[in-house]
């Protein structure tokens, strides 16, 4: 259907122009002529017509057209495929038989449901799998990804089929609420404790320093083994460090046990965690636990110089000491008389230049020491404009606006977390000064500013390399906002920290300049994540180029070889090498500028993941409440016939109307000038028939 609405034009101009058309008429035929009394009415009706259409057209109301679009309701189904639910499944179930059964839901709802279907572990993934092969498993994650792809449609109901139990991202309960719609739970896996000795958990710090003591924290664990020994050994390269034999005192046992080990050399150091098997033990893929620690010689320092107290300062100071390669300093400028600036890797000058105090402006221009300006409301922005090139600030008055985190996708300088770029995503604003905003050539921008619901080009963090020497700039205060912000909707700041100890830790790897890097973007990955390594070449003058090819070798210590070329990004190199086996490698890189050869070696690790058999025992309990507070049903695997129908007597789920509303101008429509032209040839022809014309 559609109607005319008039905007800002009376409505009354269409009587007028009625009224304007037959007053034409009247005046054009009125007067007794050659023409009959019949035809005078009806050439009168047509020009009355014709008149009145365009007067319409010179009023150029708008055309307002309404469609009515009913949309079935959704059926969302997220089929867990995690390794856990076939490995501690109950005596009698099949998940092949469950898979093809989960399958006919679509079916036995027929044409007035929209079933969409999904399997997930670490990520979600379309259409329902048998393979079972997950090595996480992230329930929350699933839910998140499945509200936002759906967001604003008609979902009816949801059908989670998962044994609950989760190894990564945070308690599924918090996301469900986001998702309005009914959760209808199949609970999958086996409650009941069978016979298992297991590590349930592993916590250690991922760096150690040279000669020092540092602990592991094993979480022992044993089911349905009271009397038995658990004879617990830690083995570190190969060679046993550790041994102890540990009493099983109950059918529902665990004990934390702290284990001191010494780093006694430098590097990445393998520990392997292991509990002997017992007989009839129900698996023994979570009997061992591999971990790796990197052995450091000395910390290095960052040294964070600020004017005034702000709670920025202690987010900051926070998030760098995460890595415990790195010692912060802070100090204001009134305390910082004692400071030693070449005791420093990286300095930090938050809402100040380094001009501001004479020996950090003096060590900076004679060092190539790497420097972060945190621009904010007190800063100068033309010293720091004169200071470096990286970031150009152009603020004609003192005012601020709140601009909001955009991370860019073609930031290679390192690597962020997919669920950190998630988080940061939806960061509250920072504070930023007025203006516009310039970046040098080769500035890498990791967030973008959004203005409101404007995306802009305008950099909120950005990384230049300035004769040797790395710089940043972040243009925005109240980081401690995200921080809270974080905490608040997931109970952790990962993703803060992960994003300021990355910047800390980029900037810092220029402190011993090489002229060609590779590097992995973390020394240990995970089975089945992709292996991603950068490179870096500077000619003569300390500046990046990525003219010649990189070549790269890994060899793994199996004895097989991968060979690739790395991909030019920015104005240096990264390689996504994929997802690799298993196990130790080395590899050595080369490329030559010139007649100049250059060479780079190194290592990383691939360790196994072994989440997925730390627990045995189901957790129906989360599924329960999933259902309960979402108004929907936990059901077992053998009532999934009964699954189509509870959905179908669901009053809640209806298929909804949407109403789209088009407007266009009428002067768009052409078929009102072929009429127009119609009746105007009509009455020409009746005329010129009669001799009128």
């Amino acid at each position: 259907m559609f109607s005319l609405t008039w905007g800002s034009v009376s409505g009354w101009w269409l009587p007028a122009g009625l009224l304007l058309g037959l007053g034409y008429a009247w005046l054009m035929y009125r007067k007794p002529v050659e023409l009959g009394k019949n035809l005078r009415y009806i050439l009168a009706a047509i020009r009355a017509v014709t008149v009145f259409f365009i007067t319409v057209l010179l009023i150029s109301p708008l055309v307002k057209t309404v469609k009515y679009e009913p949309q079935k309701p959704l059926v969302l189904v997220a089929q867990d495929n995690s390794s856990s639910v076939n490995t501690f499944k109950p005596a009698g179930f099949s998940s092949s038989v469950f898979v093809d059964d989960l399958g006919k839901l679509k079916q036995e709802l027929g044409d007035k449901y929209d079933v969409q279907e999904f399997n997930f572990d670490k990520d979600l993934h379309p259409g329902l799998s048998k393979s079972f092969n997950g090595k996480q498993t992230d329930i929350a994650g699933a839910l998140h990804q499945l509200n936002d792809r759906f967001t604003n449609q008609n979902i009816g109901s949801l059908v989670l089929a998962t044994d609950g139990l989760y190894n990564q991202g945070n308690d599924p309960q918090y996301e469900a609420r986001n998702i309005k719609t009914s959760i209808y739970t199949i609970a999958l896996g086996d409650t009941t404790a069978k016979r298992d000795l297991l590590i349930g958990n592993v916590n250690y710090n991922k760096t150690a320093f040279l000669g020092n003591d540092f602990v592991i924290e094993v979480l022992a664990t044993a089911y349905q083994s009271k009397g038995e020994n658990m004879n617990l050994t830690v083995a570190e390269d190969g060679k046993q460090v550790y041994t102890q034999s540990i009493p099983v005192t109950g059918n529902d046992f665990k004990k934390i046990v702290s284990i001191k080990l010494n780093a006694a050399k430098k590097g990445l150091r393998k520990y392997n965690i292991s509990i002997a098997s017992i007989k009839n033990e129900l698996s023994t893929q979570n009997n061992t636990e591999t971990i790796y620690v990197e052995v450091l010689d000395a910390r290095q320092k960052v040294l964070l110089l600020y004017n005034g107290p702000h709670p920025d300062l202690t987010v900051i100071k926070q998030a760098i000491e995460t890595n415990k390669n790195f010692e912060v300093k802070a100090s204001s400028l009134a305390d910082a008389a004692t400071i030693k600036p070449a005791d420093y890797s990286l300095v930090i000058l938050y809402q100040l230049s380094a001009g501001e105090y004479a020996p950090i402006k003096n060590f900076i221009a004679k060092s190539k020491t790497p420097v972060w300006y945190i621009v904010g409301s007190q800063s100068n922005l033309q010293a720091i404009n004169s200071e470096q090139n990286t970031v150009r600030i152009s603020a004609g008055r003192a005012e601020t606006q709140e601009v909001i985190p955009l991370p860019a996708n073609d930031f290679t300088a390192f690597t962020l977390s997919d669920s950190a770029r998630r988080k940061i995503a939806a960061f509250p604003p920072l504070v930023a000064p007025f203006g516009s905003y310039g970046t040098a050539a080769g500035t890498s921008v990791l967030l973008k500013q959004k203005i409101g619901a404007v995306a802009t080009t305008y950099p909120l963090l950005a990384f230049g390399d300035e004769a040797g020497r790395r710089i940043a700039v972040l243009t925005g205060e109240g980081i401690w906002r995200w921080q809270l912000s974080e905490f608040q909707n997931y109970g952790n700041r990962n993703a803060t920290d992960e994003l300021l100890s990355q910047t800390v830790q980029y900037l810092t790897a220029n402190a011993n300049r090489q002229r060609f890097r590779v590097y992995p973007a973390r020394n240990v990955f995970d089975e089945g994540e992709n292996v991603i390594l950068n490179a870096e070449l500077y000619n003569d003058a300390l500046e990046l180029i990525n003219t010649p090819d990189v070549k790269i070798e890994l060899k793994s210590a199996t004895g097989k070889n991968y060979s690739f070329l790395f991909t030019r990004t920015g104005q240096s190199y990264q390689l996504d090498a994929g997802a690799l086996p298993i196990g130790e490698y080395t590899y050595s890189a080369s490329t030559q500028n010139g007649k100049q050869d250059f060479k780079a070696t190194g290592q990383f690790t691939i360790k196994p993941l072994n989440l997925e058999a730390r627990q045995s025992a189901a957790n129906h309990s989360l599924l329960n409440n999933l259902a309960k507070q979402s108004g929907g049903q936990m059901i077992k695997p053998s009532q999934i016939n009964q699954l189509a129908d509870l959905i179908r007597k669901n009053e809640n789920i209806k298929t909804v109307v949407y109403e789209d509303k088009h407007y266009s101008d009428l002067i768009d429509m052409k078929w009102l000038f072929v009429m127009i032209l119609l009746l105007l040839s009509t009455e020409w022809f009746l005329r010129k028939r009669e001799g009128e014309v």
